[in-house]
């Protein structure tokens, strides 16, 4: 499975989790599709999490290769003039607006939230190098705890992309008998990396990880991305519900950006 597959999965699962972004768990259930919600967007709509993946994504597939000077003008682009958007900017992480507003990562304990994660899957199709995963982590995020878990998210999906099965990657990596009550769902990068390898590691299809993922709450958008990614990568492009597909906004964008 190639870049196709882990963009539109990752898109479907953001766009899956916009409308419950920041809901506690138990207090929705999504079974579907849906718009509005916290950030008031139409059906379909995706958020910073896949703008900033294409970002990456656009500028491989102009340069050839990993240029994280080319990337961070590109996520500027995001942030300023709404590039690579459905109908705007509506969601930033702190972190990563400090970042590109002052043209360096941030690297303090509390600048570990996922917004490197969310968009680092486009590495595991660039031949990338762990020196390369981590200079593209540090655009936004430059501590070493988000910088691990980038490399384990290259680490995972190049696997399942050289055919590994979703049972050999997350069976090792993550306990799959963990109780749902034991996996957090925040904002924090290992908080959100282990969420999103324990939606793939129980579930077996594409659309039974994602919606996992957006049902535990909170940072539904970003652990439904990333967990969409994996799923994505595992499973295929074609494996993603048709409505879903067909209820996506900004496909020409997406289709536009992939390498």
């Amino acid at each position: 499975m190639g870049i196709r597959d882990a963009m539109y999965g990752q898109a479907i699962g953001d766009a899956l989790g916009v409308p419950y972004e920041f809901k506690p768990r138990g207090s929705f259930r999504c079974t579907g599709m849906t718009g509005y919600g916290t950030h008031d967007q139409p059906a379909g709509t995706w958020s910073d999490d896949t703008s900033m993946a294409l970002a990456t994504c656009d500028s491989y597939r102009e340069l050839g290769r990993i240029d994280v000077d080319d990337m961070r003008r590109r996520f500027e682009h995001w942030l300023h003039d709404s590039k690579y958007t459905v109908g705007g900017v509506f969601d930033v992480g702190g972190t990563t607006a400090r970042a590109l507003e002052s043209g360096h990562g941030m690297d303090g304990i509390r600048d570990n939230g996922n917004g490197s994660l969310m968009r680092i899957v486009p590495l595991a199709f660039m031949g990338a190098s762990e020196a390369d995963v981590r200079n593209v982590s540090a655009i936004t995020h430059a501590h070493a705890i988000s910088i691990s878990c980038c490399k384990g998210m290259v680490d995972v999906a190049t696997r399942l992309s050289e055919g590994q099965s979703v049972a050999d990657v997350g069976h090792e990596l993550v306990d799959a008998s963990r109780d749902e009550a034991e996996i957090r769902s925040s904002g924090y990068v290992r908080d959100t990396f282990g969420a999103a390898l324990w939606c793939l590691a129980t579930t077996s299809s594409y659309a039974e990880c994602v919606l996992k993922a957006v049902n535990l709450g909170d940072d539904t958008d970003t652990t439904a991305a990333v967990a969409g990614a994996l799923a994505g990568i595992a499973y295929g492009a074609d494996s993603i519900p048709g409505e879903w597909m067909s209820g996506l906004l900004g496909k020409d964008i997406i289709e536009s950006c992939l390498f």
